[in-house]
């Protein structure tokens, strides 16, 4: 991902989110023009900002360079539970839905 990029994809998040530049800047304690430097190409985010933005948005770091994801933020949370389920859990979740799909 080039900076260009990285700059287009936050800018895409943040709009879906529906959140300004500003209050986010604002959110993450930086400055009221810290995301907006970042989306017009002027300054990248340090490693510890990328991460307060990826818990900003909602996202892991990986989602973040998924570019080619549409995946909603319901789907990101049903996956974000999947592990910490048990296998037995698992298999009921199946059973239902498998049983949602069948009844459309």
């Amino acid at each position: 991902m080039y900076p260009e990029d990285f700059s287009n994809r936050l800018s895409k998040l943040r709009t879906q989110k529906g959140v300004s530049a500003r209050d986010m800047s604002l959110s993450i304690g930086q400055n009221p023009g810290y995301i907006n430097n970042i989306e017009t190409g002027k300054t990248l985010p340090s490693m510890t900002n990328f991460f307060y933005i990826c818990d900003y948005l909602n996202i892991t770091p990986k989602e973040f360079f998924d570019i080619e994801s549409n995946r909603s933020e319901e789907i990101r949370i049903i996956e974000n539970y999947l592990p910490k389920l048990s296998p037995e859990l698992l298999k009921s979740l199946v059973v239902i839905m498998d049983k949602m799909v069948d009844s459309k």
